[in-house]
Parts: C-alpha cells; structure tokens; sequence
C-alpha cells in the first residue's frame, strides 16, 4: 500500500463520495430501489466511525514513530475525520428540528 497522497487519488475518492451522495449507484435491471431511511443513516453512521477509527490509527503509528506514515496522510485523515463528524453532527441538528416541529404541528 503506498502512503503517498496524490491529487488524482483524491480527486478519485471525492468523485465517488459525490456519486455516493447523490445517490447515482446503478441498481439491478429491473430491481427496485427500497433503501430504508433508518438503515442509510446506520451506515452513515458507522462510516464517520470508521473514519474516526482509521485517523486515531494513523495518527497513533505516526506517533509511535511508523516511518511508513506520513504527517500529510495523518493530516488528511484528521481533516476528513473532522469533517465527516460536522456533517453527520449537521444531519443530527435538521433531523431534530424537524421531529421538533412535527411534534408542534397542531393535530
């Protein structure tokens, strides 16, 4: 596994956590397309965890003295960490607000 860090690598991995967003995964001719909300927000979830889990790694290796880390890579994963925890915080707060103004919606 090389540690370098390209600008086409993440061009690349940006490129498909956009298409991933916007929901353009292909399914299956004829297949049809029932995402359960509760489960995408699971793996959302978990997929902030795990890039949570891969900066501490990253950044305890480099700490430890791994020459095959490099203070950019643990940068980058710190940064994405934090980023993927902001947003997901995000989604937390619109989703509150709007349980919130359902539960104030006269019946």
């Amino acid at each position: 596994m090389a540690n370098t860090i390209t600008p086409e690598s993440l061009l690349i991995q940006m490129r498909a956590m956009a298409e991933q967003a916007q929901g353009q995964v292909t399914p299956a001719a004829g297949a049809e397309s029932k995402v359960e909300f509760s489960e995408l927000l699971k793996q959302s979830i978990d997929k902030v965890s795990d890039t949570q889990a891969d900066a501490k790694r990253l950044a305890d290796a480099f700490q430890a003295g791994d020459p095959n880390i490099q203070m950019s890579e643990v940068m980058v994963a710190l940064q994405k960490s934090s980023v993927s925890f902001q947003a997901m915080l995000q989604v937390r707060n619109k989703l509150v607000n709007a349980y919130q103004e359902i539960m104030n919606m006269p019946v």
